[in-house]
């Protein structure tokens, strides 16, 4: 009885040892520590996102030459100024808008940091109520007034249907969001110029340095976000930028390496890639929404249907 006892603890300790010496000998890596990279749609890795604000309309030869160029754009608007002097009526909105997004600005556009709480919520809730109103679907983002927010402005209209709102806080980098109620743009269009008045000096600075950012977005091997906004009616009046805006506009369209998407498009697609269902070994994955995504993992990629099951291996 202890002969036997004995071989089967020599038996035991020499399967330890074999254990542990492929465990040594195995460099293999694991296929649960693989990186998974999010590609944009068609396996893109450049995107870009044009946002516009206030509803003026100027909009009107803006959209024109978006549509003339094939891009898309994000319009937020501020419900109770349409109709008033220099801003579109609210029948035409609905036409001029047509595909692109229309987008939160608050009603009135006040300054949401000087506001009590339900000021605020009434603010967000009445434009976009009445957005959608004209629009006939959802309204799900918005644009800060003067970009301005905080904690407070943030914890109001948190559960009121918003779920993305941008600020003016230019990051003057191609990083992707990290907090959707604190979206940061790229640049301002054209960057500061005209922010100093008569000061061409600054005025060329800053259109070098917008060109210089563009440039190297389209240079771009690595994931990148170019987000980019403004106003409309400042490419108006004197020092006429319109001949800029389609310069740009050319310099960016067409561009079979881009992603050209609104921004709750791309809030979309980025919640259906973090919400993709993978197996331990990623060797699985499941996609439970309604948009293909693409992935990248070890330097291949892959395309995972909507609604759909995908081996990987």
């Amino acid at each position: 009885m202890k002969s036997h006892l004995k071989l089967t603890m020599i038996i035991v300790a020499l399967i330890l040892v074999i254990n542990s010496i492929n465990a040594q000998t195995n460099t293999a890596p694991l296929n649960s520590s693989i990186p998974i990279e999010m590609l944009f749609p068609q396996g893109k890795s450049k995107a870009l996102i044009l946002s516009f604000d206030d509803g003026q309309v100027a909009d009107k030869h803006l959209v024109k030459l978006m549509n003339d160029y094939g891009l898309v754009g994000t319009f937020h608007l501020n419900s109770n100024k349409l109709g008033t002097k220099d801003y579109l009526t609210k029948e035409e909105i609905k036409t001029l808008y047509k595909g692109h997004e229309v987008s939160g600005h608050t009603a009135n556009h006040p300054g949401l940091t000087t506001l009590s709480k339900i000021d605020v919520i009434y603010e967000v809730v009445e434009d976009r109520k009445e957005l959608e109103r004209l629009m006939g679907y959802p309204v799900r983002g918005m644009s800060y007034p003067f970009g301005n927010t905080n904690d407070f402005v943030i914890e109001a209209i948190t559960g009121l249907g918003i779920e993305y709102a941008r600020t003016v806080g230019d990051t003057y980098n191609f990083s992707m969001p990290t907090e959707y109620l604190k979206w940061q743009p790229t640049i301002h269009l054209f960057g500061k110029t005209n922010y100093i008045p008569n000061d061409t000096a600054n005025d060329k600075r800053e259109l070098e340095q917008f060109y210089q950012l563009t440039t190297d977005f389209l240079k771009a091997n690595s994931l990148a976000l170019f987000y980019v906004w403004g106003h409309s009616w400042e490419y108006e009046g004197p020092g006429n930028k319109w001949e800029e805006v389609e310069k740009f506009f050319k310099m960016i369209s067409q561009n079979p390496e881009i992603y050209y998407t609104t921004q709750i498009g791309l809030v979309d697609y980025i919640d259906a890639f973090k919400n993709l269902k993978f197996s331990v070994n990623k060797e699985m994955v499941t996609n439970l929404s309604s948009i293909d995504v693409f992935v990248k993992i070890n330097g291949k990629v892959f395309t995972i249907e909507a609604g759909r099951t995908k081996q990987l291996n």
